[in-house]
């Protein structure tokens, strides 16, 4: 498993991780790291570039054409990167109408968690992934998504005005992320990072979890793990 791990986190990072963040992002001991690391490469399914690791000529022998891969297909493993890291539910939202999409979702395996399935659909103004997309959306787009989308208050923190919804997408556009705070559902936080694939919007990359566990330390952490997402999304 651990294998395979370390493969799929290599393929979904292009830029080419060195072995302490595939340590610290897999929490993989590093003694045991280093041999599994030296018998990848040694197979040719790793390549090593000076410290960072790339994936090696075996692995391109058995790959599918990169024009073949849907966007489900691209963002899944860089999905359960974020799921495995942070333990907590993590998805990968695209835009649907005026509403988001789960296209692939992973659940925490912690017992206390927020439940999402793919495809299932949700208001966008609501969910931190949903901002996300609607702070990626040219200006004359998102005029028209205040004209025509009504958008109703599912608990005490829905934020439904038109001009306080605005300063959080000029905000989430200055800082890279978005944050929800039980404004869909009680009790459940969300961040979410915007995502471009081939220099165009895609969707977000979010991660959701009961708000007793959303403080600044894992909002810090979620945060860079969104952003290494959506940065290997848009390199890949």
């Amino acid at each position: 498993m651990r294998t395979l791990d370390i493969i799929e986190f290599v393929v979904a990072h292009p830029q080419g991780p060195i072995a302490q963040d595939i340590a610290a992002a897999l929490d993989i001991p590093v003694s045991s790291l280093s041999y599994l690391l030296s018998t990848l490469h040694e197979r040719g399914y790793l390549a090593r570039d000076g410290r960072r690791y790339r994936p090696g000529p075996e692995l391109a022998r058995l790959a599918v054409p990169q024009h073949a891969l849907t966007l489900a297909d691209r963002v899944a493993p860089l999905v359960k990167l974020l799921r495995r890291e942070l333990d907590e539910t993590a998805s990968f939202m695209i835009r649907t109408g005026w509403e988001t999409e789960a296209l692939v979702t992973e659940a925490s395996g912690q017992a206390l968690r927020y439940a999402i399935e793919p495809g299932e659909k949700k208001p966008l103004h609501s969910l931190a992934g949903g901002k996300a997309i609607l702070a990626s959306i040219p200006a004359d787009e998102l005029d028209r998504y205040f004209a025509e989308c009504p958008r109703p208050r599912f608990t005490a923190e829905t934020v439904v005005e038109e001009r306080a919804l605005r300063l959080q997408l000029e905000k989430v556009r200055r800082e890279g992320l978005a944050v929800a705070r039980e404004e869909n559902t009680p009790g459940i936080c969300g961040i979410a990072c915007p995502a471009w694939f081939e220099g165009r919007p895609a969707g977000a990359f979010a991660v959701a979890l009961p708000a007793i566990r959303f403080d600044e330390a894992l909002a810090a952490r979620a945060g860079a793990a969104l952003a290494r997402a959506a940065a290997s999304l848009a390199g890949g």
